[in-house]
């Protein structure tokens, strides 16, 4: 039933095994995402920055200088503070279901949140993160220099469980009589369905050919006959 096909995948997730022996399916978190967050940290960060500057500029010198250090340690650190002791996530990151963690899964660690933020400034390079965004657009796993050296990535927290949510299709009764490998195909569709984002199920679906004609949601259709071969009528 299923074709071979030249086209590279689409999907953008991957596996890994925990120590419990566990397999864990990843959602690493794309640049719109990443840059509203970061888009909203910054505004966070700038707006305690000017509340600082504000309380402290009656001071004179001594409260510019406060100001300067405060400065410094907010702009380099406040996402290390969130990183660690907030489940990798700044209030930004929170805000759009993303966190930083591990490529393996596990919590960052303090040094690899140390290096990801303290190569901020290579990533920045030449203007604009341009570095940053050309590495994030290079790698499945959207990592920018800085994950790459401290090897963590950011993630959907709720991508996964969202997907899951979507195994509860109309049976459909099969258009013709199908082979036992075409039925024990669908079945595995329709069962693993939920591992895979909208995007790669219907990649997937379409290379069944015929057996999906014209159909707007191939990967829909497709799971409804494994269901309803499954029985679940």
């Amino acid at each position: 039933m299923i074709k071979s096909s030249q086209a590279l995948p689409i999907d953008t997730l991957y596996s890994v095994n925990t120590p419990e022996g566990i397999a864990l399916k990843l959602a690493p978190a794309g640049p719109v995402l990443r840059f509203y967050a970061w888009l909203v940290d910054t505004l966070i960060r700038t707006t305690v920055i000017i509340t600082i500057a504000a309380v402290l500029g009656f001071m004179g010198r001594t409260g510019s200088g406060i100001t300067l250090i405060l400065v410094f340690l907010i702009e380099w650190f406040y996402p290390v503070y969130f990183e660690l002791f907030h489940q990798g996530k700044t209030p930004g990151k929170s805000m759009f279901g993303l966190f930083v963690a591990q490529e393996n899964a596990s919590p960052v660690t303090p040094a690899a949140s140390l290096i990801r933020n303290l190569l901020r400034f290579v990533d920045f390079l030449p203007f604009a993160y341009g570095f940053g965004l050309l590495c994030i657009m290079s790698n499945k796993r959207f990592q920018r220099i800085g994950d790459i050296v401290a090897g963590t990535v950011v993630l959907h927290k709720d991508s996964i469980q969202k997907n899951a949510n979507q195994t509860e299709v109309t049976p459909v009764a099969p258009p013709r009589p199908l082979q036992l490998s075409e039925q024990q195909a669908l079945i595995q569709f329709y069962q693993r369905r939920h591992l895979l984002s909208d995007e790669r199920a219907e990649e997937l679906a379409k290379f069944s050919g015929p057996l999906v004609n014209e159909q707007s949601a191939a990967a829909d259709y497709l799971s409804g006959m494994g269901r309803w071969i499954m029985g679940k009528r």
